[in-house]
């Protein structure tokens, strides 16, 4: 009998998952063990191997398609084996767990008595093409799922003689474009706005946005932040710090780093040591809010906000507060590495209990970070530029640094939030504390 494949629960939080790729196709072979599908969390990317060896007989789901955990995606089985029988039962199955009244067939329910539109992104853009609500259409595939043939069904039986969509007709009457002379990309030669508006330059410059879908690592990201926005009251308190001191450390520390690891220190590595020995004296900025319960975390697990291809992505460096100034720097440049190339492990992208976001490449001096959930804190950094200051009763240039400390007030007050960067400022002017 044919093995259901389902969507993994890889975490106590995870949801859902979003498929990035299949390794195999339908037909294809495949043995225990070997990769089928790659899926992302809500934390990483992870690769996931088939428990049973056969054929790939189905894919319920497509490249994009966010899935909730245990839910079958795939069958694998023998050639011989119907799989749509199997797809059938799994069906009266679930119906059977229903109540009676609710017992209808969910592939002919019309999709207007539906709680959600169940879509292949190629169906979803077909219908946007011709302008189509989907809950007019009755989908065919698992679940009742609309596929690609459903749309152009429904399109065929709607307009069987109309060789122009609406919106086609509408752009060539706006821009006098002859029709005739338009050859149409469509269903049975339908023409598509799509074909007509390529002719616009005729008549003038076309000036066409870009849609970019929200997907993947970039949805989650919006989703979280989302979350942390409107679930954490955030206030953020800012101070200045003179880098002078820290550049000259730097700079001695450069060459003997570098000849023990091969790898530069930079800026980062040392405010991430000064941010982890204040973590371990302000206790309350290291915490988290479960339920009603203030947890004090007793490890101090830095996130590094890293700007990876797809997006927001944020390794964690354990124990930042044990680790001496080249062991910091050897990890940090590692995980960095990781994470640009979309590489890391669940372990290396979890147990955070505080974040760094550092913009200081780019000219930005100050700015509001969003909370990590569910971290209480989150530290942003500036560059490191030289600006006039008062020193001794003279003006003098000076290497300034801007530090915002964003917060979750329902956690932390204003003043041990401020007693945390005042100390944290004294530190980084004094950086020879950290050395003690």
């Amino acid at each position: 009998m044919a093995n259901e494949v389902f969507m993994p629960k890889l975490g106590a939080s995870m949801e859902s998952g979003t498929i990035l790729q299949w390794f195999k196709e339908e037909g294809e072979s495949i043995s225990e063990g070997e990769m089928l599908f790659e899926v992302m969390t809500d934390k990483v990317n992870i690769e996931i191997e088939a428990d049973s060896t056969g054929v790939l007989l189905k894919k319920l789901y497509e490249v994009n398609d966010e899935v909730p955990v245990n839910q079958v995606i795939a069958y694998i089985g023998q050639k011989t084996e119907d799989v749509e029988g199997l797809m059938k039962e799994s069906l009266e199955d679930e119906r059977d767990k229903t109540p009676n009244d609710n017992k209808e067939d969910h592939n002919l329910m019309p999709f207007k008595e539906r709680e959600k539109i169940r879509a292949t992104p190629a169906a979803r853009k077909q219908a946007r093409d011709y302008q189509i609500e989907l809950n007019e259409i009755v989908g065919t595939g698992p679940r009742g799922r609309i596929q690609l043939d459903d749309v152009k069904e429904f399109v065929n039986k709607l307009e069987p003689d109309v060789k122009v969509t609406p919106l086609a007709t509408k752009i060539a009457k706006a821009e006098q474009i002859n029709l005739d002379e338009i050859k149409g990309s469509g269903v049975q030669g339908k023409i598509m706005s799509e074909d007509v508006r390529p002719q616009r330059s005729r008549v003038g410059e076309e000036r066409r946005e870009e849609r970019i879908q929200m997907k993947g690592i970039r949805k989650v990201i919006s989703q979280r932040m989302i979350e942390s926005a409107f679930t954490a009251p955030h206030a953020t308190i800012t101070t200045e710090v003179d880098m002078s001191a820290i550049k000259e450390m730097r700079q001695e520390l450069l060459p003997r780093i570098e000849e023990q690891i091969g790898e530069r220190i930079s800026y980062t590595e040392i405010i991430m040591k000064a941010v982890g020995l204040m973590l371990k004296k302000h206790r309350i900025i290291n915490s988290s809010l479960q339920d009603d319960y203030i947890i004090l975390h007793p490890n101090v697990n830095i996130g590094l906000a890293v700007a990876a291809p797809d997006g927001l992505v944020v390794p964690v460096i354990k124990e930042c507060d044990q680790r001496g100034l080249t062991e910091l720097t050897e990890v940090t440049k590692g995980v960095t590495r990781l994470a640009r190339e979309n590489k890391l492990n669940l372990d290396q992208m979890s147990g955070s209990t505080f974040t760094i976001s550092n913009l200081g490449m780019y000219a930005i001096d100050a700015f509001s970070p969003i909370i990590n959930q569910p971290e209480s804190a989150i530290l942003g950094v500036g560059r490191i530029l030289e600006k006039p200051v008062g020193v001794a009763g003279t003006i003098v240039l000076r290497p300034m640094m801007a530090l915002s400390l964003s917060f979750d007030h329902r956690i932390i007050d204003g003043a041990p939030a401020a007693a945390f960067l005042t100390e944290l400022k004294e530190t980084l002017e004094k950086p020879i504390v950290m050395l003690a």
